[in-house]
């Protein structure tokens, strides 16, 4: 059995045991706050148990790194949708230590992309319609210079409601500490 079968058969059991009920909530975030992280593993569990953050208490956004890549992508329109359409009133932007994203190299990558079967030609065609590799592809020197370009570029940001609280935290990926970047 693959793992989208063990997924699916899991799924089955879950819904027919109405394993569901423990997690109703509404779309509206109780806490009205937004928290932009990152997708690593070591914090699918853990962020939410060293904040004290329940099921329906926050709208929380994850990415690779936890970064805006740019400020008019995905990243802030999920946070315009939270803050006017939801309630939202406070962002955190929460990096962690030990992160893939810091170490991320765009040549290493492109050569990877080749390696797995994407033409010279898709990559070359990408790049003249405005695909910035260097740019979409880049890491960070440190978790604390990513949050501190994300938390400015919220604050800055044109559409970002002035009343919004915005600030920036770096956690342990082990112990779940927090430590404010200002």
């Amino acid at each position: 059995m693959n793992i989208i079968e063990e997924i699916l058969d899991y799924n089955k059991n879950f819904v027919e045991e109405k394993k569901y009920e423990a997690y109703k909530t509404t779309k509206y975030p109780d806490k009205k706050l937004a928290i932009l992280t990152c997708m690593d593993t070591r914090l699918i569990e853990l962020l939410p148990a060293a904040l004290g953050i329940r099921n329906g208490d926050a709208k929380i956004i994850k990415n690779a790194g936890g970064v805006i890549s740019h400020p008019y992508g995905s990243v802030v329109r999920s946070l315009l949708v939270a803050i006017l359409e939801l309630g939202v009133d406070t962002v955190m932007v929460i990096a962690h230590t030990d992160c893939g994203v810091q170490q991320m190299d765009s040549s290493r990558m492109l050569a990877e992309l080749k390696v797995r079967g994407v033409s010279e030609e898709t990559l070359e065609g990408l790049h003249r319609d405005g695909v910035d590799y260097s740019s979409w592809l880049r890491g960070f020197s440190s978790p604390e210079e990513s949050v501190r370009e994300s938390v400015a570029c919220l604050k800055e940001h044109p559409l970002i409601p002035k009343d919004v609280v915005i600030c920036g935290f770096v956690m342990d990926s082990v112990t779940g500490e927090l430590a404010e970047v200002r």
